[in-house]
Parts: structure tokens; sequence; C-alpha cells
């Protein structure tokens, strides 16, 4: 800015008086106008050559030598009007990302348009954010931020919508461009994409952290429709959570429980941060961390958020629980003080919904899901780690005073019977329970254990109950009936040629246990895969018939063959031994003659 310009630049008064007193040092001034956060005394002229809204508000003044306007609804208060000023005086300034949006703002509400002067505020500002803003990513998330406080003006004069337009459409050509940045031959020749490194071409995820959570929520659902990835959605949403969250407050702290005030401002601000985000969430699995659902999960258990933002991040970790650890499940309680230590209703229900998910995705022909050589099939490998979970879980709760039978018993049975292979954990975490619970009845008891599978226990597991006092006299029985059973069954398989009966009862136990372990697709798998052994031990059997069919004929023919020619030769000797032609062929053959002529001649 000259000299010239700075001379003509109007003097301000101090800031703590609340007012900006605007003259020329050599012209009085004839105009005051009353703005939001201060008073301008400034010039008739320069502003009504270029404001049309001024123009008509000093027409209604003529009368009076010094007219006083008030612009109280002036967007951008007295900063934005000042720039506006600055603009009719012709003073120069630097239209930037941080002011091209309140100077759009302004110039509609003092309608400085072409209208009233060539070149006016209104189309310096438009062809500003046209040709420079929404060519820039981090120029448009600059403008968002500063149109947070110029709303809804910002959104009718399509301020918003541009950029966030601007924004989903460089999120997803640096997403294009970084997919082919990854495009590489192989040795063999073919084109395929490498692994991509962290945040290649989503650097614009830091950016968008700034932005006040409803830009925000506009901004993710625009990238969405464009197609972005769904796991820099998520990678996203996890920073913007992790900035707005976990750095501002002490939510996901699970070593200290604070004193939260539902009905405080900053939660409120927190409540609306975490049902949008949960609301931004992908579809997909596995685009966010499992350990940042749980984090959500228990800040909308302390937020006391709507019951369908929970209710959604119990469905999408329980889609995925088989990932999940024990600590992840220890859900802090934020209730009143009578109640458990831990949030067992939420683990209940996630656990529900784990065993209701729906398996249609995993659902194939049978040819390649029950393959006879193929790993056991998702679900029950799923189950497998999930029950384990469980029973480490129901232990860790077990010694909670203020845990009730019903509710440890549902969650123990919220896994199908086929989950558990061993009862070792289960036997564990009831055994605490026992201990923890000593004026437990009989009949509690009783239907405590019969939880317990005792035919799953291991030997050392079945060692501990035999001798368990805690266990109900029934239980105990049961624990020596099957390990008396298994001392049995050990004994036959060692001697197997003693008696045949006992070992058809071992092998009928040991395939009970099996069968009830297995699931009905494991056990299907396990009949197809009987069937094929049996099909192709049968194909063996044809093959072998047909060979013996074959080595039956050519013995036959040779068995033939020997007897024909068995038969001349026998003949012959027979003939020889007429003497018929009067020579004998064989020393065997003449020496009967010699023997009968010399009996004739001493004769």
């Amino acid at each position: 800015m000259d000299k010239h310009h700075q001379q003509q630049l109007p003097v301000a008064k101090s800031s703590r008086q609340r007012c900006s007193e605007w003259v020329f040092r050599d012209v009085p001034s004839d105009i005051i106008i009353d703005v939001d956060g201060g008073t301008f005394s400034l010039h008739k002229f320069p502003l009504v050559s270029r404001s049309g809204r001024i123009r008509k508000l000093v027409a209604e003044h003529r009368d009076s030598d010094i007219s006083r306007i008030e612009l109280l609804s002036l967007p951008g208060g007295a900063k934005s009007f000042e720039l506006a000023a600055q603009f009719c005086y012709g003073i120069n300034f630097e239209i930037t990302a941080a002011n091209v949006a309140q100077l759009c703002c302004v110039s509609d509400y003092l309608e400085m348009t072409e209208e009233y002067s060539k070149n006016n505020l209104g189309s310096r500002a438009e062809e500003y954010l046209e040709s420079v803003v929404c060519k820039n990513l981090e120029m448009c998330v600059e403008v968002l931020q500063q149109c947070e406080n110029l709303l809804p003006l910002a959104d009718e004069l399509n301020i918003v919508p541009r950029c966030i337009d601007a924004i989903a459409s460089k999120a997803c050509v640096e997403q294009i461009a970084s997919s082919f940045s990854r495009l590489e031959y192989s040795s063999s020749g073919r084109l395929h994409m490498s692994k991509q490194p962290k945040c290649e071409g989503d650097w614009w995820i830091e950016d968008l952290s700034v932005l006040r959570i409803d830009l925000y929520q506009r901004v993710i659902t625009a990238i969405k429709c464009r197609g972005v990835r769904p796991e820099s959605i998520g990678a996203s949403l996890v920073n913007y959570a992790e900035k707005e969250l976990i750095k501002k407050s002490i939510l996901w702290n699970q070593s200290t429980q604070p004193t939260v005030d539902p009905l405080s401002g900053a939660n409120s601000q927190e409540r609306l941060v975490v049902e949008t985000i949960v609301s931004l969430l992908p579809v997909e699995k596995f685009a966010v961390p499992i350990t940042f659902l749980f984090g959500m999960l228990r800040s909308a258990v302390m937020l006391d958020c709507s019951v369908s933002c929970r209710l959604d991040l119990e469905r999408r970790i329980g889609s995925q629980l088989d990932i999940a650890t024990l600590d992840d499940l220890l859900i802090p309680s934020f209730r009143h003080a009578g109640d458990t230590l831990f949030d067992v209703d939420t683990v209940h229900r996630i656990l529900v919904n784990f065993s209701q998910q729906d398996d249609s995705d995993e659902d194939m022909d049978d040819d390649s899901v029950f393959e006879p050589d193929s790993p056991p099939s998702p679900s029950q490998t799923a189950l497998f780690k999930v029950s384990k979970l469980v029973d480490s879980y129901l232990a860790e709760i077990a010694p909670d005073a203020n845990l009730k039978l019903n509710m440890f018993i549902a969650i123990a049975e919220t896994l199908p019977a086929h989950a558990r292979t061993i009862h070792d954990g289960l036997y564990r975490a009831i055994d605490i329970y026992l201990k923890a619970h000593q004026s437990l009845s009989d009949a509690d008891k009783r239907k405590l254990c019969k939880l317990i599978d005792f035919q799953k226990l291991s030997q050392e597991a079945g060692a501990h109950a035999a001798q368990n006092e805690r266990l109900p006299l029934q239980s105990i029985v049961q624990v020596l009936y099957y390990e008396q059973l298994r001392l049995r069954n050990s004994l036959f398989s060692s001697y197997p040629d003693d008696d045949p009966k006992p070992m058809h009862q071992s092998w009928r136990i040991n395939s009970g246990a099996r069968s009830a372990a297995m699931s009905p697709r494991d056990n299907y798998a396990s009949l197809r895969r009987e069937n094929r052994d049996l099909k192709l031990e049968l194909a063996r059997m044809r093959m072998r018939l047909n060979d013996l069919e074959k080595d039956h004929v050519y013995m036959k023919r040779n068995l033939q063959r020997s007897t024909s020619r068995k038969l001349m030769s026998s003949f012959s000797k027979k003939i020889i031994k007429l003497n018929i032609f009067g020579h004998s062929s064989s020393r065997e053959s003449s020496s009967p003659s010699k023997q009968s002529q010399r009996k004739i001649q001493g004769l």
C-alpha cells in the first residue's frame, strides 16, 4: 500500500471504545454508520457511488445534514464493513482466501454490484473465488472455515456448495492419481497395482479436520458420492475424532471415570460430533479399526447419545467381533453407583448381533464351501475366537458383586453350543462367579453349572472340578462319571483285542463329543468328505475287479493251452509204450521193453 493510500486511510479510535470513526483529515464526515462491533463516521459520496443499499438509505435522510444509518445485520460485522469501505474509498487491499467469503457476503448485503459501479466488489470477489479458490483444496477449506460465521447467506450465495464440490473433486482426483502411480509391470510382464503406502494420496485428511462438524459432514458426504475409497473416508473420520474428542477431553481414558453432565454445553457439542461421525461411517467392514468403534461406543455411552447411534455401533462391532480383544469389551459403566463395574448390557447386545449376523455373504456353492481339504469356514473360526473372548470376559466380570446371575447366564448362552470345543474357560469363569457369590442357592448353582458340558473339560480341568467343593453335588457326580468313562476308554484303547465291545463304545462316545463340537456346516462338510472317500474307494475296487477279471481270462487261456499240451504229450507217451513203429524216442521209454525182452528170453 503506497503512502497516498495510507494518507487516505480512515483513522479509527481505540478498540476499547468498541467503535471505529473514520474521517478524512481535510474533509468532515457527513454520514454515520452503525454496524455490529463498531460505529463508522464516513462520507456519503464514495459509499453511495458503489453501494445500492446505502444509496437507498441515504435517500431517506435527505433533509438532515448528517445521516445516521444502522446496518446491524451486516454479515461479518465491523471487519467486513471495513473492507467494503476501503474498497469504496479506493484503498488497495489484497483479496485472499481468508476474506473472500466475507467480501462476497458483504457485497451482496450492500448491493455492490455492476449495476451501480463497474468492476464492483461483488464481481471482484466472485472472480477470485472461481479462478483461484476453487482450484485449490487448502484454500477451499480455509474459505469454508470463514463461512462458519456467514451462514446461511454463504449457502444462499453458493459459496459453501462450490467449495465442497471442489474439495470432493480434488480428493477424488488425488486418489485416481495415486492409483495410477502404483501401476507397475511384474516380472512376467503383467500390469498390476503395488501396495499403497499408508496415507499416500490422502493428504487432504489432515486439512479437513479443522472444519466445524456440520461443514465437515457435508464435505464427507460429497466425497462419498464421488467414490473415494472407504479406507480413506474412515481414516479421515478417525483423524477428526481424535482432534475433536480425544485431545479436547478424557472421554476415551479407560483408567479414569470422570463425572459427566450430559446437559452441559461442551458435552452437547461432543455428543453432536459422536453422532455425526457414526452416521458417516462407511458400510464396508474394516474401513475403520475396531478399537476406534469401541472408543466411539464408550463416548456414546458416556455422553448419552441417541439410541440409534449406539445400536449402529453395536451392530458394526458385532459384525467383526472375532478381531476384538478383552480390553475392548471392558466398557466402563457410567450409570448410578449401584450398577455393575462394566457395561454388561452393551456387551450382551454386541454378542447378540454377532450371533445373529447375516451370513449371506459367505453363502457359496457347496463344492467351494465344503471342499474336503479346505480350512474351517470363516464363521466357525470366528465362533472359536469369540467363544474364548467371551469366556475371558465372563471371568473378568465374575467377581463383580452386582452382577446378576441371569445376566451372567445370558452372556454365556449367547453363543451356540458348537462354538466351544472345550469348556475349560467357561468352567473357570463359573468357578470365579461361585467364589464371589457364595450366597447362591443350590438351585441357582445347578442352573449355572448346566452351562458346562463336562465331557468337554480337559483332564486337568476335570481333575480340578472333581475336587471343587463349590460345585453342586450333581455336577461333581457328572464329572466323576465322565472321568471314569475317559479312564475306561483309555484302558480299552491300550488293549483293543481283549474286548471289541468297549472299543465300539469308546468310539461312539468320542464321536458324539466330536459331532457336538462341530457346527452343522462342518458336520455336512465331514459327511461330504466321507462320501467322497467312499466313492474313491469304490472306484479303486472296480479297477481292481477289472484287473482281476483280466487276469482270470488270461489264466484261463493259459490253462487251456497247457491242458492241450499235456494231453498231446501223454498220448504220445502211450503210443511210444505200444512200440508201434519199433523204435524208442527216449531212454525212459525203451527200458521197459528191454526188461520185458529179458524176461521172455529167460523163460
